[in-house]
């Protein structure tokens, strides 16, 4: 008598793709058979709007796995609930002896995977988890002194040594589908309404989730690269990768990006490459000092008495501060999802050192909108805003934002765009319409306080009080 072929259920979560999947990769290996699942959280989607353009985007990209897995016969099994109950009962259905997926770093995450695993465990099935979001992870990096890296410029140096024992080689994760589980779902991602499953309506993002679509922004960047250390801080210029969004959700990994990054040694492949340090140097600091997600790293900080109010962050949420690339910044945010790396260092400083608001409530709010939300890169960015984080710029390093303004965006290109009341003033007002007297406004045809708002703090009278709330609270 034959003996039951083993099967196992691959758990798809931050990794919407079939190619380089450690998980995946490892089960079609280890198993005959090979069943895959996603869950929409329930506990996460609950607390999102009716409209998400984060949930379509990965319904894009759920979308895209499923042809892939139908045109191999199988299908990818889609829940809408608790994941400690979806996969408990899916497992049983399935009668799998085995769960694999891919690590999560966020203290949520942690803790609902804990749970999955005791869960399974009573049932007699075994849960394995991977590394595959990052190279590095947790405490890989260490210290010659055996502690975790604070400061970026050292873990950054001790990544390039790590790496290196790797043969210099970004390593990959070859996916052979031929196990896979094959499968007749009536209730897959493409034929049922998942969207009315979950209460939710589409709201589609400004680019299309999947794999394909990122490859096609990889194809396009390549030939802009070498030129990211500079481009990546002018607003105005489509020169970016636009793939934060892919890597977030998975869509392609980290080691293609890596894979990018190192296919040149000009100085905008070596950035690129150190932002992708930057991210896995963030990912560490929140496995290792959880508490981050809600108080300040360096714990004085949590003593900062902030002035600001409902009045000012209401401003900055709806981009009418009457500081224009700010303005543009937050307008475009608003729409899209979507903030320029360099604009989401100017409009943090201007919230917390200008506005004088909590910094939790930027991070709060960048959380809700953010295409490419990552809990451990905004947090890590906000904090370095604020200057409350590891390796945070000093408190009293305040951005211009005038200044900023002028060298990022000096013909005003962006501010244009999206400010569109001020297109009329000269390249030299137009960072700061409330310097142009009556007779320019009039010519420009926007009366400063009527259809653009007035400054909605002084600057420099703000950035004193900034230096005062910070020495007052480090004393």
């Amino acid at each position: 008598m034959a003996s039951p072929k083993s099967h196992a259920l691959v758990w798809i979560r931050r990794d919407i793709r079939l190619h380089d999947h450690h998980a995946l990769a490892q089960a079609l290996v280890d198993f005959d058979e090979v069943s895959l699942v996603f869950i929409f959280d329930k506990l996460i989607l609950e607390k999102l709007p009716q409209k998400d353009k984060r949930l379509s985007f990965i319904y894009q990209g759920l979308c895209e796995v499923e042809n892939e897995l139908q045109n191999k016969g199988s299908s990818l099994h889609i829940s809408y609930g608790d994941p400690i109950e979806e996969i408990s009962k899916l497992a049983k259905k399935l009668k799998v002896s085995a769960l694999y997926f891919n690590r999560d770093y966020e203290p949520y995450a942690i803790k609902r995977d804990e749970a999955v695993k005791k869960g399974l465990e009573k049932e007699g099935i075994e849960a394995t988890s991977f590394k595959d979001t990052v190279l590095f992870e947790k405490e890989e990096i260490k210290t010659k002194t055996d502690t975790i890296y604070k400061v970026f410029t050292p873990y950054k140096r001790m990544w390039y040594e790590k790496f290196a024992d790797l043969g210099g080689e970004v390593p990959t994760h070859n996916v052979n589908l031929k196990s896979l589980k094959e499968t007749q779902n009536k209730f897959n991602i493409i034929d049922h309404d998942w969207y009315k499953e979950m209460g939710k309506e589409e709201d589609l993002p400004p680019y299309s989730g999947g794999t394909s679509e990122a490859k096609k922004k990889i194809k396009t960047f390549q030939k802009l690269i070498q030129n990211y250390d500079e481009a990546r801080d002018v607003p105005a210029l489509d020169e970016t990768s636009h793939l934060s969004p892919y890597i977030r959700h998975g869509n392609i990994s980290v080691r293609d990006m890596l894979n990018l990054g190192m296919s040149g040694t000009t100085s905008g492949h070596r950035t690129w490459t150190s932002e992708i340090i930057w991210r896995e140097f963030y990912m560490q600091i929140l496995a290792n000092f959880p508490f981050v997600e809600k108080k300040a790293f360096k714990a004085e900080y949590d003593d900062i008495k902030w002035a600001g109010g409902k009045k000012e962050f209401d401003a900055w949420k709806d981009g009418m501060t009457g500081f224009p690339l700010v303005d543009a910044a937050m307008r475009c945010f608003k729409e899209t999802g979507l903030m320029h790396n360099r604009l989401r260092m100017v409009v943090a400083s201007f919230l917390c050192k200008t506005l004088l608001v909590d910094w939790r409530k930027g991070e709060k709010y960048f959380a809700l909108k953010l295409l490419d939300f990552d809990l451990a890169a905004n947090n890590g960015g906000w904090q370095w805003s604020a200057s409350s984080g590891t390796d945070a710029q000093p408190y009293f390093r305040i951005f211009n934002p005038y200044s900023q303004s002028q060298k990022f965006d000096p013909e005003g290109k962006f501010i244009k765009l999206w400010c569109p009341e001020l297109s009329n003033f000269s390249k030299k007002k137009i960072h700061d319409p409330s310097t142009a007297d009556m007779i320019e406004q009039s010519e420009a045809g926007c009366m400063i306080g009527q259809d653009y708002p007035l400054p909605v703090v002084d600057y420099k009278k703000k950035r004193q009080e900034a230096l005062e709330m910070y020495k007052t609270a480090l004393k």
